[in-house]
């Protein structure tokens, strides 16, 4: 039966894209798209081409609070919320949003809130504590609060009830496909990107720069998803060109699956084929209860770090032969993927980071081992002062110790004090035989400016 219902489901949502596609182009070349900087905010942005079995798409939404400004940013943030049964989590994730990146990159942003409630109280309430704690940013046009009246939403009762799900579960997910396709719609003309939050995460300092960096990356490519998370629509990034077609989608659909299946769906049928994420993830659920039935939620991404570490550009060398494709250098990539050894490893072997330029060090992380087996379980971490190049090697000298794996995980904060001088290399040296084999997941850099700053990216 699901086999049959995802059958249909592709089938119908692949001519529908085509179809909107088509009419996109079409009324793009004879002229007939409306110019961006005279964008009528509360109005159908599409002419009904379609064929009759569509939905109509005709959405009036206000506009609580926040300045539109004319220029467009760099990138949309996104976020949808509901009143909750149990706990609120909206304003420390708008919390998050705003300490966690720098001035520069608030310039680049704007964070549009959809408050998808009918409670009218609630929405008061929420829009005076996001108005009283968030106000400069409201005033500088990075945040928005919109909201849309329930008469312009389509049916939520006597829904098909897919996957067998409950009525209460089935009108749940149906509103929250309605909610996101308002919520694109509305952000389809504010900037480059958009990427998809929920209203209960936490971010990752200067997740904005560590987005542009790989978004750069993927400059040859084509792409319709990027994701910076693993868990359902969170950290899921658009082109915001594509915003239209799924707004449009989400809402034809809005009945048929969830989001995130529906979101999965979207990338196949714009021909990205394969999933595209990129690792350490830059969001985290820290909802405790979820949206739906106020039910306990423990949803947790371990990729994601607080802090993304800026690994600058080094040589990798081992002398423990890698198993397959586990190459080290994927140890150090900071995407998916890690460093696995083959035993016997003993104390002759280690494990080198040879920088390319001397770099002045302020942290130093490494994760070894998945699921408490193939950890290194004896090894010290040290940094070397000089770098020694022949024809058929590459070595360091100078060597200062930082410390020991402790079951398997080493974490060096302020190294700066203990070595604070430049180092040309970081090596991890076995001390201990061990049988196993050894998983060398992450090893994570920071640096800091020659002013003693700690680095902090950007790409604008």
């Amino acid at each position: 039966m699901r086999c049959s219902l995802k059958k249909f489901v592709l089938v119908g949502a692949g001519l529908f894209i085509m179809t909107s596609v088509y009419i996109y182009t079409q009324r793009a070349e004879s002229g007939h798209l409306k110019d961006p900087a005279n964008w009528i905010w509360d109005r159908e942005t599409w002419v009904e081409d379609l064929q009759s079995h569509y939905l109509h798409f005709n959405v009036s939404i206000k506009v609580l609070a926040g300045d539109l400004q004319q220029s467009k940013k760099y990138l949309t943030v996104g976020l949808s919320s509901v009143k909750r049964k149990k706990g609120s989590y909206l304003l420390d994730t708008l919390r998050s949003i705003f300490t966690e990146s720098s001035e520069e990159e608030l310039d680049q942003m704007v964070v549009v809130v959809l408050l998808a409630d009918f409670d009218v109280s609630w929405i008061r309430e929420t829009l005076q504590k996001i108005t009283d704690q968030f106000h400069l940013h409201l005033s500088k046009g990075r945040l928005l609060v919109i909201h849309v009246n329930e008469e312009n939403y389509p049916p939520l009762t006597g829904l098909k009830r897919n996957f067998n799900d409950a009525p209460d579960r089935v009108s749940f997910r149906s509103k929250q496909n309605v909610d996101y396709s308002y919520l694109l719609h509305f952000s389809s003309n504010l900037s480059q990107y958009y990427i998809m939050l929920e209203d209960d995460v936490s971010c990752s300092k200067n997740f904005l720069s560590s987005m542009h960096e790989h978004i750069r990356s993927m400059d040859n490519s084509k792409w319709v998803t990027l994701e910076f998370s693993k868990l359902g629509y969170i950290g899921k990034l658009y082109q915001s060109k594509d915003l239209p077609i799924l707004a449009r989608f989400l809402y034809n659909f809005y009945q048929e699956m969830p989001c995130d299946f529906l979101l999965s769906h979207f990338h196949k049928l714009l021909m990205q084929d394969k999933v595209i994420r990129f690792r350490p993830s830059l969001f985290q659920h820290m909802g405790t209860y979820s949206s739906f039935r106020g039910t306990y939620n423990h949803l947790k991404d371990e990729d994601f770090v607080e802090e993304v570490a800026d690994n600058p550009p080094a040589d990798i060398r081992t002398n423990i032969e890698a198993f397959e494709t586990n190459t080290a250098e994927k140890a150090y990539s900071q995407d998916l993927g890690y460093f696995w050894g083959v035993s016997p490893i003993g104390s002759e072997n280690y494990f080198l980071v040879a920088f390319h330029e001397p770099v002045l060090i302020s942290r130093v992380q490494i994760r070894t081992g998945s699921d408490g087996k193939d950890q290194l379980v004896s090894a010290d971490v040290e940094l070397g002062k000089t770098l020694v190049k022949t024809e058929s090697a590459l070595d360091c000298s100078g060597f200062q110790a930082l410390g020991s794996l402790q079951n398997g995980q080493f974490n060096k904060p302020d190294v700066q004090k203990l070595v604070p001088t430049t180092v040309a290399c970081l090596r991890i040296r076995v001390t201990a035989p061990q049988p196993d084999w050894a998983i060398i997941k992450r090893i994570q850099v920071w640096t800091v400016k020659a002013g003693g700053k700690k680095h902090e990216k950007s790409g604008f």
